[in-house]
């Protein structure tokens, strides 16, 4: 994997997620605020973003999303095949769900 094939797949991951959170904002913006871990001021720019800037954001070499699960007990919840695997799941989502984003930007 080149160099190239990776800044290549970080903006489409990047675009991919805009388009996402821009829907979701557009449906539902205190749900989206939830579930994508943003302030409500970063939900309205998302939203007010015009396709040309969309695009110049995507076309960032840094991803623009981040993963919420970096606590061990979260992965561990995950990764525990000996419970039930849905209840599990459900659980981590749950407790996911109640952290701030600011816990996990790092």
């Amino acid at each position: 994997m080149g160099t190239n094939f990776l800044q290549e797949e970080i903006k489409e991951a990047n675009l991919s997620y805009l388009l996402l959170a821009r829907q979701m904002i557009q449906d539902d913006q205190d749900t989206a605020v939830f579930r994508l871990g943003i302030s409500k001021e970063l939900a309205g720019i998302v939203a007010d973003l015009s396709p040309a800037q969309l695009l110049k954001m995507a076309s960032s070499s840094s991803l623009l999303c981040s993963f919420r699960f970096d606590e061990k007990l979260l992965l561990n919840m995950i990764t525990d095949y000996n419970k039930d695997r849905m209840m599990s799941q459900a659980h981590t989502a749950i407790l996911m769900a109640g952290y701030p984003m600011e816990v996990f930007a790092a």
